[in-house]
C-alpha cells in the first residue's frame, strides 16, 4: 500500500479541489437554487461521524491522567467561540468571496496532493 499510496491521496484531493473548482465556475443561478438541508436523512451521518470522534476523545482521556471537567469545558468554549466567529464571518463575506474563496480551496487541495506525489517520488 505504501507503494501508491501517494497516487491515492493525489487523485482524491485533485478530485475533491477540481470538483469545487467547477462548481464554484457554474452559473450563479444554480448555486442560489442550492440550498443546505437539515432534515435527518443528511445530520443523521454527520452525527455519527461526531460521536466517532467524541468516543475517541473519551477513551484517549481515560488513560490520560488529565482533568475531564477542565478538558471538556476548554473545548466546549473553544468550539463555540470558533464556531460563532464562523458563522459570523461567513454572513459577513459569504455572498461577496463565496466563489474565489471555493477556487482557492480548490486550487490548495490540488497544490497539496501534488506537494504529496512530488515528495513520495523524490522529486521535492
Amino acid at each position: 500500500m505504501t507503494a501508491i499510496d501517494h497516487w491515492i491521496i493525489f487523485a482524491l484531493l485533485a478530485f475533491i479541489g477540481g470538483n469545487m473548482i467547477r462548481e464554484a465556475s457554474e452559473e450563479e443561478e444554480e448555486n442560489e437554487k442550492e440550498t443546505a438541508e437539515f432534515d435527518w436523512r443528511h445530520m443523521l451521518p454527520l452525527a455519527v461521524a461526531c460521536s466517532i470522534d467524541a468516543f475517541a476523545v473519551g477513551v484517549s482521556f481515560a488513560f490520560m491522567k488529565v482533568n475531564v471537567w477542565s478538558s471538556v469545558l476548554t473545548i466546549g468554549v473553544t468550539t463555540g467561540a470558533f464556531s460563532a466567529a464562523g458563522l459570523y464571518i461567513g454572513r459577513a463575506f459569504g455572498s461577496r468571496w463565496q466563489q474565489p474563496a471555493q477556487i482557492t480551496g480548490g486550487v490548495v487541495l490540488i497544490l497539496i496532493g501534488l506537494k504529496v506525489l512530488l515528495e513520495h517520488l523524490g522529486v521535492l
